[in-house]
């Protein structure tokens, strides 16, 4: 069989991978909520409910997309995430006035975050692990400095953000969708995303093509704080205050790394995408509502999630050598 023959084999399950364990998950679900005797899990507005507990994980796993297929990898999100939800609720401080700046100085916190990120990554060549440690470890410190618990208030307006809606769909989740809409647009169809995935494939051919890679690396960057940033807002509209620790207690570091992977974006960069972000987002929320289905122990649920993690990461690292070989 040919090199061709195997590739026009392989790269369509490759592909379809992140929806076949989506539709495992999804039949899991549903069997379980039958079996269990809650079939009010399967109306519209407990679908609605599964797909929109994962707001803040989905919108942080989009920016992880982008610099996961570059071949780098952002761990500073969750502090951001938490230092921008402390920075929103103390600007607002219950005032409506004020949700503007707000919502200004959290984008521009999120710029600053990102900027230095990827300027230390790209000039300096720090592994980004290491670069974006040192980074979280700053915000981190910057913010127990000076708050230990919730800071600020938003007013009720804002709130509109977590929990309006437009007609039966939560204003969140089709803010969400549009995020996902621009996402795969800019990475499918822009000279930007094309570059993403030629520096993720191969960075030294993207640069003797003439991409400046350096400018890439720093923008992909950007788009995952800034990113970031936003979830930190999501989450202090649903708490209506913001804190130091959710972003950590919401581990969005390491599963926005997770559902990304189980997504079928490879951390070496170069090949993945957004729908499979969004299909691992979708399947570790339906994981946590088949958990709170069968009453699991937090303990236990927190080991099964794992366990599932390094089976999918193992699965995808498995076929990538068979293509290879």
């Amino acid at each position: 069989m040919s090199l061709a023959d195997t590739t026009r084999r392989t790269v369509p399950f490759e592909r379809l991978a992140p929806l076949a364990l989506l539709v495992i998950a999804v039949l899991i679900y549903a069997g379980i909520a039958l079996g269990t005797g809650q079939p009010q899990y399967l109306s519209f507005e407990g679908v609605v409910g599964v797909a929109n507990r994962s707001i803040a994980l989905g919108i942080t796993a989009v920016g992880q997309t982008f610099v996961i297929l570059l071949g780098s990898i952002d761990i500073s999100v969750a502090n951001l995430i938490s230092a921008s939800a402390v920075l929103a609720s103390v600007i607002m401080n219950g005032n409506p006035m004020m949700v503007i700046p707000a919502i200004a100085a959290c984008l521009v916190l999120g710029l600053v975050v990102g900027v230095a990120n990827g300027l230390v990554i790209a000039r300096l060549e720090v592994n980004p692990l290491i670069a974006t440690l040192g980074m979280s470890l700053i915000v981190q410190g910057a913010l127990s400095a000076f708050v230990s618990n919730f800071a600020g208030a938003v007013p009720d307006d804002f709130q509109w953000f977590a929990y309006g809606n437009i007609g039966p769909m939560p204003f969140s989740l089709l803010f969400y969708a549009v995020l996902i809409l621009l996402a795969w647009v800019t990475l499918r169809f822009t000279k930007f995303g094309s570059d993403i995935y030629s520096v993720g494939g191969n960075a030294d051919a993207a640069r003797l093509a003439g991409i400046h890679t350096n400018r890439i690396i720093i923008r992909a960057h950007i788009v995952c704080s800034v990113l970031a940033s936003i979830a930190g807002l999501y989450l202090a509209s649903r708490l209506k205050s913001g804190a130091p620790w959710i972003g950590k207690d919401g581990v969005y570091d390491l599963e926005s790394i997770a559902v990304t992977v189980i997504g079928g974006t490879i951390l070496a960069g170069g090949r993945g995408g957004i729908w499979g972000t969004v299909a691992g987002v979708l399947i570790f929320s339906l994981i946590d509502a088949i958990f709170n289905l069968t009453g699991t122990d937090a303990f236990l649920k927190q080991v099964l999630r794992g366990v599932i993690i390094v089976a999918a990461v193992a699965f995808y690292a498995i076929r990538s050598k068979r293509i290879v070989a």
